[in-house]
């Protein structure tokens, strides 16, 4: 009677086990799933080196924006089969975003960034952000490879970040205690060195971007 009393607890348990959902995969205690790919862009293949504009992103669902001190900082070019945009014709610290026409990001938790970089002299590439209530943040993280391009990413939530005044491209205050990154309009990054003009001497080269983060449906998205 032990014996069986013994044998069905045993059977009992693995029932149970089986029962469990995996780790990771939904079940109870397991961690949340990444965040999907939000957008990427690679930008299209540039004759020489032009003014970008709307026309180069590939993205369809994308709008670009750039500030700086003016409309022909950045150049788009496919130099050394890159596709990139190029920052060494902006005369002040400048600035390029993309923002999803029919979403905001929740870049909440484990969302990030993934890009494809590379700068001359000591610039560096920094993340900017565009919340839905229209404040201005810009990262501390940096990116400044200067032997060749580099692929490299960065979870939003562990970045510090600075006000930005827009459209100066200009940082303000101190560094924030906190930051509500759950509904963001666009996404981008700064420049905050004047570029050295064509040839060698300081500029950044920024390839292909990756924003992964839950979609936010817009207000007024149809």
């Amino acid at each position: 009677m032990k014996r069986q009393i013994l044998t069905l607890i045993l059977l009992g348990t693995a029932i149970g086990a089986l029962a469990q959902p995996p780790a990771g995969r939904g079940g109870r205690g397991g961690p949340p799933p990444p965040p999907p790919l939000f957008f990427k862009e690679t930008w299209k293949e540039a004759p020489g080196n032009v003014p970008v504009t709307q026309d180069f992103v590939v993205n369809p669902d994308l709008q670009l924006n750039i500030y700086g001190a003016g409309k022909e900082d950045f150049g788009v070019t496919s130099e050394g089969n890159v596709p990139h945009i190029w920052t060494g014709l902006c005369a002040s610290s400048c600035a390029l975003t993309l923002s999803h026409k029919g979403s905001f990001v929740d870049l909440t938790g484990k969302a990030k960034i993934r890009w494809y970089t590379k700068t001359s002299g000591f610039h560096e590439v920094r993340p900017v952000l565009k919340l839905a209530d229209g404040t201005w943040l810009i990262g501390d993280y940096v990116d400044a490879n200067v032997f060749d391009y580099h692929e490299s990413e960065f979870y939003l939530s562990e970045v510090r970040w600075l006000k930005l005044d827009m459209p100066k491209v200009q940082t303000k205050g101190t560094l924030l205690d906190k930051v509500d990154l759950s509904k963001v309009d666009a996404i981008g990054f700064a420049d905050l060195t004047p570029g050295s003009g064509h040839g060698t001497g300081g500029y950044s080269d920024v390839a292909w971007i990756e924003v992964y983060g839950k979609p936010v449906k817009r207000d007024n998205a149809n």
